[in-house]
């Protein structure tokens, strides 16, 4: 009884303290049990998550004041603003990625501007309120004459050492449902579940830099291994039919903004969304199961996947973080076939890194923003509309020399898909969503801008010596509108089957003069480069990778995605779950089994040639 009354000072004393911790703990748990789709369930994971943000505020605190203990208020506050302002952008990437922000995410922060439109559509005034904390504990401050309260080492050791205990209990108590959660390939919604968002972000870092160090680490050993493992894999048997189908012509890559294949083939009010590509399949190569396998790095991870054979990295975008390396690209080898390989895009050169990266992966030339007449007229949401980005690329085009590898990026059809009222070519979807509402609009503006191409191809006397591949980027719905999306597909509720289904996005090739056919072959963007140089005429692909030509006879029917699920012929995996096709009935994990090994090797040994630039030692091998 006689330490109550240094309790009771001592609590008076540093009120303001825990009065901190208290509030930025609770926002911290609103925010993470409101905002973010976590797969919360039952008592024990509520409360794993409730207690969670307590050892990252206590060791934000502990380090802040650590530098300022005389001046404890400014301490309290910048840790109640720096929370504020981590929740606050990691609100606003979740609605959009569907995913948590990362350190590398974070100091790339010269792309917000030109996310500007996508902020706006994003915010929700709810958003503000993790900033509520803050402004009540400014007004304490002010009002206080206690503002230089101090704090002893003491104290501030007590609360480092505690914040470790929290910590460690956690661990303890996540080990118990998800052993070795920080170790595995996870599942981000999961880890933050878990550990927090603080504290994600930390081990993110962390693992980043373990990351920068395996370049320096990787040796040609670890090229063997890699070796020896893409090696072991059946060689393509290619078709005769379509080896060299479309040697000496030109390419035209074109990437279809945000466009999944939902969409084709399909009516609102009696209209097809996508008349243009509706017609084009039917005289093309039309694959209808394939998809999409990028990751954060979204339209630059679909590139990245198409012109080396690697998939993206589970965190971050490549072309960022390892635009230095060596690869044996699509450009590099399509250069020594006589190609002059460019790009095409009216954005900014730097967006995405891609005025960096380009050069790396062996482009001749960028044709970005700057190259385009852009007005306020001609462009919307973020940049220049599709049908003037078409019709301006023309121009560009007739100087090239033939034969030439075109990639050409659309951008109309991005999130928040906006349109301006005259280019509206049909009648607004009446969902509730107004994200899926309205990127029915952008999707059939982006059809009819490759209509009027292909009419500027065909009268510029291109068409008859080229060969045109279409494809998807990435998915453009995420599954905050599972319930739109439910609606739009006849469906009651979408499964994780569907959400894995939904990945899917249209690939059509078509080789004037030569009919084509749909082609139901489990396949991914990862299949495209073997699949563009066999048509080419050319036998070998250069290069670690995992790809398959999508025309060989013995291709396997089998693709990848980033997050760890995979698709096979009959069967669907994803969140250690297995689903038999095409009925979406979860089904015996045995029979998912056999493919599980192949997805995790995929995996690993992709990164391991992004993150020790293993081509590095395979070019020095060959020179």
């Amino acid at each position: 009884m006689k330490y109550l009354p240094d309790l009771k000072r001592h609590a008076l004393k540093h009120a303001l303290l825990y009065l901190a911790v208290l509030m930025i703990w609770l926002k911290t748990y609103l925010t993470h049990r409101f905002h973010f789709d976590l797969p919360v369930s039952g008592w024990y994971q509520e409360l794993i998550l409730f207690i969670n943000p307590v050892s990252s505020i206590l060791v934000m605190l502990g380090l802040s004041l650590a530098f300022v203990r005389n001046r404890s208020y400014i301490a309290i506050l910048i840790v109640s603003m720096m929370s504020g302002f981590l929740l606050f952008v990691n609100m606003l990437y979740y609605r959009f990625f569907n995913d948590f922000i990362t350190l590398t995410v974070l100091l790339r922060s010269t792309q917000l501007s030109q996310l500007r439109g996508s902020i706006l559509d994003l915010l929700r005034p709810s958003d503000f309120l993790v900033f509520v904390d803050s402004m009540i504990l400014f007004i304490l401050i002010y009002r206080s004459n206690r503002r230089s309260v101090g704090v002893s080492r003491t104290h501030i050791i007590c609360m480092i050492t505690c914040a470790v205990i929290l910590f460690s209990l956690n661990l303890k108590m996540v080990d118990k449902i998800r052993p070795d959660l920080l170790t595995r390939t996870f599942d981000r919604q999961i880890v933050v579940k878990n550990i927090g968002a603080f504290n994600y972000l930390v081990c993110d870092t962390l693992i980043t830099a373990r990351i920068k160090a395996k370049i320096v680490s990787a040796g040609s050993k670890d090229l063997e291994i890699v070796k020896t493992y893409v090696e072991s894999a059946p060689k393509d048997v290619l078709d005769p039919k379509m080896y060299g189908l479309a040697k000496g012509r030109n390419v035209f890559l074109i990437s279809m903004e945000s466009v999944q294949s939902f969409v084709l083939e399909k009516k609102i009010f009696d209209q097809e969304i996508t008349p243009f590509l509706n017609d084009l399949i039917k005289n093309s190569f039309y694959f209808d199961q394939f998809y999409h396998q990028t990751g954060h790095g979204k339209t630059s991870d679909a590139e990245f996947i198409i012109d080396t054979m690697l998939y993206p990295l589970p965190s971050g975008a490549v072309f960022f973080t390892h635009s230095q390396n060596s690869y044996y690209s699509l450009p590099k080898q399509l250069k020594k076939n006589g190609y002059y390989p460019v790009v095409l895009h009216g954005n900014n050169k730097t967006f995405w890194n891609r005025d960096q990266m380009y050069k790396t992966i062996g482009y001749e030339r960028f044709f970005s923003a700057e190259d385009y007449n852009i007005t306020e007229k001609n462009s919307v949401g973020w940049g220049l509309k599709d049908i003037p980005f078409f019709e301006q690329s023309m121009d560009k085009l007739l100087t090239l020399p033939q034969p030439f590898y075109a990639k050409l990026i659309t951008l109309t059809n991005h999130h928040p898909f906006e349109l301006n009222p005259e280019d509206r070519l049909i009648p607004q979807y009446n969902s509730k969503s107004k994200t899926l509402n309205h990127y029915i609009e952008t999707v059939r503006y982006t059809d009819e801008a490759l209509k009027h191409f292909f009419k500027r191809i065909k009268a510029a006397g291109l068409y008859d010596n080229s060969v045109f591949i279409l494809y998807g980027d990435h998915y453009g719905i995420s599954k905050k509108h599972r319930k739109a999306m439910a609606e739009f597909l006849g469906k009651e509720k979408l499964t994780a089957f569907d959400h894995v289904q939904l990945q899917q996005v249209p690939l059509v090739i078509h080789i004037p003069g030569v009919k084509g056919r749909k082609m139901s072959v489990v396949s991914g963007q990862i299949d495209l480069k073997p699949t563009i140089l066999h048509l080419l005429g050319s036998d070998s692909v250069q290069g670690l990778g995992f790809g398959n030509d999508l025309f060989a006879l013995n291709k396997p029917q089998f693709a990848v995605l980033r997050d760890g699920s995979f698709v096979t012929e009959h069967y669907i995996y994803t969140g250690n779950k297995c689903y038999r096709k095409p009925s979406g009935e979860k089904t015996d994990p045995v029979f998912c089994e056999p493919f599980r090994k192949k997805q995790q090797n995929h995996l690993r040994y992709s990164d391991k040639i992004i993150y020790g630039d293993l081509n590095r030692f395979l070019m020095h091998e060959k020179s």
